[in-house]
């Protein structure tokens, strides 16, 4: 299980590394326009988030504004120039061109990256991004993002920034995958790091090096999404762990984990009328740790109301009865990759109570205790597999 993610280079400068800003996010106003907020790995032919991104844009008449700054500049990319070239400008193209085939009418690169930082306070490229009735924020690195469309330690909004939030403001789309979720959240975004090390060492504020550091940065991403925190690649990275404990060392009692190829659409966000709308082929995996940990995986239908945290169900799902007798057999490592997702699943859908997943890792092992307590719930398709639950109780202590 080797994932690692990519170190920000010399271009950031080490003050940049080390400092971060007040524990206070850089948007004020409530914000307006939808979010659609994908866990990553989102599929190019994945016509249900792509096609709600472009509907929500405006369609054919949709103009989207692609930005990339989390990707590598091509002042890094080895294979710049090359066929092989993979890179923000190189990624910008990628997604203006997809962005057309599944229906915009316009797409266009805001060229803002580590290469260009001085181009995001440029008043014509803030112009360009004033035009726009949408944009689309890619993956790479979220750090990236505040190194370019903020100012520093001030985490004030550079001019395109400003004018992307004035758009939103007045309705336009904001969509992001991985990265480019991650960044729209408020204070306290995940910069890095893996379950076990982050229940080992606890979360750490500030950006790391280390990709085993849970860190996080206190000043937060840009606002757009206020009422919980945000993970990405969240069953296939088996991230449970470090949003538990993120969550805890930073006061929070909600986070949002979106699962690869998944969207969770919000509209009226940072409204009471706030709803979240599951989308794609995976889950949204919300965590409430107002009283301990409970787990609610959700798939393509559910919606969600973070101001009564009430979760509706979709018709084409029922609640789930198990029949015949099941063992779910124990794990021993837990946090491998789409592990404590699987697990989950197969005890939502057995007669057992609980199920008991070990980490790999010895020293310290931790046990992490899944149960079905009151007010747990499993849905199903077929009437016999779960494809979603609710309310699962989560324990992680050391064995």
């Amino acid at each position: 299980m080797t994932r690692r993610r990519t170190v920000l280079a010399g271009a950031l400068g080490a003050a940049a590394l080390t400092a971060f800003g007040p524990a206070t996010p850089a948007a004020a106003k409530a914000c307006r326009g939808p979010l659609v907020l994908v866990g990553g790995s989102l599929a190019d032919d994945n016509t249900e988030i792509y096609g709600e991104i472009v509907r929500r844009a405006g369609g054919a008449d949709a103009r989207i504004g692609v930005l990339t700054a989390a990707s590598i500049p091509p002042s890094q990319d080895p294979d710049a120039g090359s066929p092989d070239a993979v890179n923000s400008e190189t990624n910008g193209r990628y997604y203006a061109d997809l962005l057309r085939s599944h229906g915009a009418g316009d797409a266009v690169w805001i060229p803002v990256d580590l290469d260009r930082v001085t181009a995001a306070d440029d008043p014509a490229v803030a112009a360009l991004a004033a035009g726009c009735t949408g944009f689309f924020f890619g993956g790479g690195d979220q750090f990236r993002y505040i190194t370019t469309l903020l100012h520093g330690d001030a985490h004030t909004d550079t001019l395109v920034l400003a004018a992307i939030r004035r758009r939103h403001a007045a309705g336009a789309l904001i969509a992001g995958s991985s990265a480019g979720a991650q960044i729209q959240q408020g204070v306290d975004m995940v910069t890095g790091g893996e379950s076990y090390e982050a229940l080992r060492d606890g979360a750490s504020p500030g950006y790391f090096d280390d990709p085993n550091t849970s860190g996080y940065w206190p000043a937060g991403g840009f606002g757009f999404l206020r009422s919980g925190l945000i993970d990405t690649h969240f069953s296939a990275y088996a991230r449970l762990g470090r949003a538990v404990q993120l969550a805890k060392d930073t006061g929070h009692d909600r986070v949002y984990g979106l699962d690869p190829n998944t969207a969770l659409l919000v509209t009226d966000p940072g409204s009471r009328d706030e709803r979240g709308h599951v989308l794609g082929t995976g889950g949204v995996n919300l965590l409430d740790l107002r009283d301990g940990v409970r787990w609610s995986h959700l798939t393509a239908g559910f919606t969600y109301s973070p101001a009564d945290w009430r979760i509706r169900v979709p018709n084409t799902l029922r609640e789930l009865r198990p029949g015949g007798p099941q063992t779910v057999a124990d794990s021993d490592d837990i946090f491998g990759d789409d592990v404590a997702t699987a697990l989950a699943l197969e005890l939502a859908g057995s007669r057992d109570r609980s199920a008991v997943g070990h980490t790999r890792q010895q020293d310290p092992r931790f046990t992490v205790t899944l149960a079905k307590r009151p007010g747990f719930a499993a849905y199903t398709a077929d009437g016999h597999t779960a494809a979603a639950f609710q309310g699962l109780a989560v324990h992680i202590g050391q064995a």
